[in-house]
């Protein structure tokens, strides 16, 4: 018979509080217990989430929620939030088709502020709330927890400034898992932190300076002396105060954030605070779980594992991904032309710009989470001479919209624009999808848009990219190739040029990207039903081929098939075309509807929407019928 755990009794954040901080350790080490359970059957975002749960449960014990608010940045990290509001036995489904999200989500619990999961929007989002209390003059918490990499943010700063500058009351915790503590001096920063965070130390601070302002020569004379005294001590003792300080935001000295008791001692004193304050709570990423603790890199976002030895339990791909093949086509290039420069937004692996790094470190740059410096960054590199390529997840691009469009489209600047996880992504669901990008790039004047459909073109597509002038844009979907054999030498495509993948004359399939595969096996089922499908592959999104798309006019129906919304489209572009030639044949445009698409497999998700080979082929099915 099974122990039993402290957290089979936590149904609400509310149970929290007849806990000593013993029994709140053991719940933190249970709820971890419970996550690598979880996580190695589900996958997940382990490492960030595992260095997270000492904060979440001591900040919760002392919160009155849902009335007070708890925002979390990016929300990968928010798994112990889950178990502690109810979801405990929902957990089980984390990621999974029908079951919980991956990130926190409104309609899914009370308890969930906001639909996270893009990163340094939580301060934001925070001084929303902390406005409206001000305005509804109520009194609940409101607080922020941001990871150091989130706080590097552009979105994170301009929140900062004006939080300080209002002194809006809400409380930042800033989850820092890069440095250490160490011991030495550990209680003489716990002293001086609880002093800074005392609702009376700023008071009397701030009283003090008045009189001494109000008093004659010796009294501004000293006080010229204490505010040097008070800068000297913080650069020598606390100099990771100043910019926030300087902010008009009271900051602690670093807490252990595996203490629950320094936890709660240091919260319970900021919670109480009338202005702006942050937390500076230092974590290790993976705590808990020694695999996640040696390699959190991998571990910040994995699939199905081994609980023992940490390892992958997936078996191997069959061929390799896009992202791995766009890494080697790009550190290709690089050795052919030193004027290549990679940039990404700490998405070093993730857009599989590993060994091009390491292959060449003078022309790498990683901006941090800071999609707007990647862009703007790029615009000035191809001002110089340089031929940046940006490798952004699509979801990410979305962040830097305004650079793309002003800084790189308006002067025709020589960028690159390769857009990892473009279309459906999986489990990470709808803040995660790269569904609009073929939108946002098609609408720009000068931009060219390519949708390789397989791992082959996508060589050949960032060869014909670099090749051009001006902008360019191509994507690519997550996940493995198609297994088409990658070229020796690449080529330059023909710009606005299709080609023809399959004949036949009942119906025209133009099909983009990883579309091209679904139109395929689309076309096989019709042809067992004696309907011959033509299937094009468009290669481009803009210009468009109006050729091709002419030709396919002279078929009884056309159908557009792409992995991203229609409103605004590559569908809705070639509407355009056939508007101008005057043609009147029917038309269907299949791809994303308008709403959000959940988390799941993606071929569940594509078979949902009508995108699969056997939707595809019943939409052709029914058109030609009506």
């Amino acid at each position: 018979m099974d122990e039993p755990r402290i957290l089979d009794a936590i149904n609400a954040p509310s149970d929290l509080k007849v806990l000593t901080n013993e029994e709140l350790a053991i719940l933190a080490q249970e709820i971890r217990q419970e996550i690598v359970a979880t996580t190695s059957v589900t996958g997940g975002h382990v490492a960030s989430s595992l260095g997270a749960v000492d904060i979440i449960v001591a900040l919760e014990s002392l919160l009155d929620m849902p009335r007070d608010r708890v925002v979390f940045d990016v929300g990968h990290q928010a798994y112990a939030h889950k178990l502690l509001t109810g979801r405990r036995e929902a957990f089980k489904t984390l990621r999974t088709y029908g079951g919980i999200s991956g990130f926190t989500k409104p309609s899914e619990s009370i308890y969930d502020v906001h639909p996270s999961g893009h990163a340094s929007d939580s301060l934001s989002i925070a001084t929303g709330l902390a406005k409206a209390r001000q305005l509804k003059g109520t009194n609940e918490k409101v607080v922020a927890l941001i990871g150091d990499a989130s706080l590097a943010g552009g979105m994170a700063f301009e929140a900062l400034n004006y939080m300080g500058n209002e002194q809006l009351p809400l409380v930042i915790i800033l989850n820092d898992n890069e440095m250490s503590i160490s011991r030495n001096v550990g209680a003489l920063m716990k002293h001086l932190g609880n002093i800074r965070a005392n609702s009376h130390y700023r008071e009397a601070r701030e009283g003090l300076q008045a009189a001494m302002e109000q008093g004659g020569p010796a009294a501004r004379g000293l006080l010229g002396l204490g505010k040097n005294m008070k800068e000297s001590l913080k650069q020598m003792v606390i100099p990771h105060t100043m910019i926030y300080e300087a902010l008009g935001i009271v900051c602690t000295t670093p807490v252990d954030g595996h203490n629950i008791a320094e936890l709660r001692e240091m919260l319970s004193l900021v919670l109480e605070m009338d202005g702006p304050a942050l937390v500076h709570v230092v974590t290790r990423k993976g705590e808990g779980y020694e695999p996640a603790r040696r390699d959190p890199e991998r571990f910040h976002g994995v699939g199905p594992y081994d609980i023992a030895t940490g390892q992958s339990t997936k078996p191997p791909a069959a061929y390799p991904t896009y992202t791995e093949v766009f890494g080697r086509a790009l550190a290709a290039e690089a050795a052919d032309d030193a004027d290549v420069v990679a940039i990404t937004a700490a998405m070093t692996g993730g857009t599989g710009l590993k060994h091009y790094a390491a292959q060449f470190p003078d022309r790498f740059v990683d901006v941090g989470i800071a999609e707007e410096q990647a862009v703007g960054m790029a615009a000035g590199l191809a001002s110089g001479g340089k031929k940046p390529v940006v490798a952004l997840y699509s979801t990410f691009m979305q962040r830097a919209i305004d650079q793309m469009i002003v800084d790189c489209a308006l002067p025709s600047a020589n960028v690159v624009f390769a857009l990892d996880r473009a279309g459906l992504v999986g489990d990470d669901g709808p803040t995660h999808h790269g569904v609009f990008d073929l939108v946002y790039m098609r609408m720009v004047p000068g931009m060219r848009v390519m949708a390789p459909s397989d791992e082959a073109e996508l060589v050949h597509a960032l060869h014909t990219a670099l090749a051009l002038e001006g902008p360019v844009s191509l994507r690519y979907p997550r996940g493995t190739g198609e297994g088409a054999a990658l070229p020796d030498e690449p080529q330059r495509l023909e710009v606005g040029k299709a080609r023809i993948v399959r004949e036949g004359g009942d119906v025209a399939l133009l099909a983009f990207g990883r579309m091209v595969g679904q139109a395929r096996a689309a076309a096989e089922v019709l042809a067992a039903e004696g309907i011959e499908a033509r299937v094009v592959d468009m290669r481009w999104v803009k210009p468009l081929d109006e050729e091709a798309i002419a030709a396919a006019a002279a078929t009884p129906l056309v159908v557009t098939i792409e992995e991203g919304v229609i409103a605004g489209g590559a569908g809705e572009g070639v509407l355009e075309v056939l508007a101008r030639q005057n043609a009147t044949v029917p038309t269907l445009t299949l791809g994303i509807p308008d709403q959000f698409v959940p988390q799941g497999p993606v071929n569940r998700l594509f078979a949902d929407l009508g995108l699969d080979a056997a939707g595809i082929a019943a939409a052709v099915r029914t058109a030609l019928a009506g």
